[in-house]
């Protein structure tokens, strides 16, 4: 018999809690999340059954090999983002925005369109014993005064890329810290980006190339 995946769009948290375990990123060891895990369905679930549920491909359910990176620089250089106005961009399951919650940010916004998302940020906060608002509006093109902005795993499509990339690069033009964590896909090559820090991340081979990615936090440079 094939697994039931429980709930759906409409009951986003019987979605997340029933279809998750949790888990510590082994490059984050220090916060645990809602993920899917390999022995549960929505790991492997299809298009026709995702779009049954009424939800999209459920990015907040894994744990990024940028993200990864990301909150692991966020943790060991606290001074990035304490006592400042952070925004976690394309936040997903919440991963970054925890980090700069435990490393003393003053204010956070983590912004993702899926509401889905904004749910499993929220069950996961509770679960590591922080609050950050939450937003699903599309913040691209808009000027929070966040300084500084992180940006995990969102250049994996060009259509997204071509919309963020120039936006970010306007921000940084005057003076915002924007840090993206990425493994380096292609799209990001010469965009005048300069690695600051490099780690090895685990991931999952079923939303990735490989279980393992050499993941980057990268900066506009100049």
């Amino acid at each position: 018999m094939t697994p039931v995946i429980a709930g759906n769009a409409e009951n986003p948290r019987t979605l997340i809690t029933e279809n998750t375990a949790i888990v510590a990123p082994r490059l984050v060891p220090e916060i645990s999340l809602h993920l899917a895990d390999e022995d549960l369905p929505l790991y492997r679930a299809g298009e026709d059954e995702l779009t049954a549920l009424g939800i999209g491909t459920p990015y907040w359910a894994f744990a990024w090999a940028g993200g990864q990176a990301l909150a692991r620089y966020v943790l060991d250089n606290p001074d990035v983002v304490a006592g400042k106005r952070v925004l976690d961009f394309g936040a997903g399951s919440g991963l970054v925005a925890i980090a700069a919650a435990k490393a003393g940010a003053a204010e956070i916004i983590a912004a993702d369109i899926d509401p889905v998302a904004a749910e499993a940020m929220s069950l996961n906060g509770a679960l590591n014993g922080v609050d950050f608002s939450m937003t699903t509006e599309d913040l691209i093109d808009t000027d929070g005064g966040w300084d500084p902005m992180l940006i995990g795993d969102v250049c994996y499509d060009k259509e997204i890329a071509d919309r963020l990339l120039p936006w970010l690069r306007g921000l940084a033009a005057v003076g915002r810290t924007v840090l993206i964590g990425d493994p380096g896909r292609f799209i990001l090559r010469d965009m005048g980006l300069e690695t600051i820090a490099a780690y090895h991340a685990e991931t999952t081979g079923i939303m990735e190339d490989s279980d393992l990615r050499n993941a980057r936090v990268w900066r506009f440079s100049g």
